[in-house]
């Protein structure tokens, strides 16, 4: 296989964890094209892509967003607005925490990997993740809306969504179920797959909530190529079934950190 065919082949999931980082498809895939640009003009870089496979990728990223994120609220000036609160969070701490533990779940790395990855030990990455899980237990809590046709993954979800404190509002396994559910009460946070039981979309859900209010969404799907394929605005949160329950954790931590999620009353 090619250079360009490996990159290639691992181009999404650099793209779903530079959106997932930044809280922006526009930065994340900014801080991409920069690293690819880096990986251009660098030979010995080029070279390591070509016998590592993902870890050098993800290095070489890490490299770019750890010199230059300070400056992430100057890149989208035509931010929607939890991609707004999203930069302004991020030009205020740093997001070592939250890399090491998107590292380790969203993207599936072991921690031996991310701490290459992050050019740290193996002991002060799972310090780091250890910290981002104490981040998650800080949320506010909120309700959320459940959008899948499958009862068991619907009631495994409702089982972790309750686990980290927060209420279920409703749950729905079809396009029709979640607009009864949102015409009660809007939801803080929406979890989705985009295949319903009927046919319907869950993508088509959730434009209906969108268009209603601003609202965290977390997409859990079996077909994720389906919405990474560059021509459409995509999803900052993006999870691949089956899928570990720790990646959902670090997903709805994510969302709600980036979010505009409503808290309960």
């Amino acid at each position: 296989m090619s250079l360009g065919a490996k990159v290639a082949a691992n181009l999404p999931y650099l793209r779903r964890y530079a959106r997932a980082l930044s809280g922006s498809q526009s930065t994340g895939d900014a801080f991409v094209r920069a690293t690819l640009e880096a990986v251009l003009a660098d030979p010995e870089l080029k070279a390591s892509l070509g016998e590592g496979g993902r870890v050098p990728l993800y290095r070489a990223f890490n490299k770019l967003w750890s010199s230059a994120y300070l400056e992430v609220a100057d890149i989208d000036s035509g931010a929607i607005d939890h991609e707004a609160a999203a930069q302004e969070r991020l030009s205020a701490i740093t997001p070592m925490n939250r890399q090491a533990l998107l590292l380790t779940t969203l993207e599936d790395f072991s921690i031996g990997q991310a701490a290459e990855i992050m050019d740290l030990s193996e002991e002060e990455v799972e310090n780091l993740v250890q910290d981002a899980v104490s981040e998650i237990d800080k949320e506010s809590t909120t309700n959320v809306l459940i959008i899948e046709d499958e009862p068991l993954i619907s009631m495994q979800l409702e089982d972790l969504v309750r686990s980290l404190g927060h209420d279920i509002c409703g749950t729905a396994a079809t396009r029709t179920q979640a607009q009864d559910v949102i015409a009660d009460k809007m939801p803080g946070l929406v979890l989705a797959d985009i295949q319903l039981a009927d046919g319907s979309s869950g993508l088509d859900a959730v434009d209906d909530i969108l268009t209603i209010g601003s609202v965290p969404v977390i997409f859990i799907t079996a077909y994720p190529e389906r919405l990474l394929t560059g021509d459409r605005p995509e999803p900052t949160y993006l999870v691949t079934k089956p899928f570990q329950e720790s990646t959902v954790r670090a997903a709805i931590s994510q969302a709600l950190f980036f979010g505009s999620s409503r808290p309960l009353p």
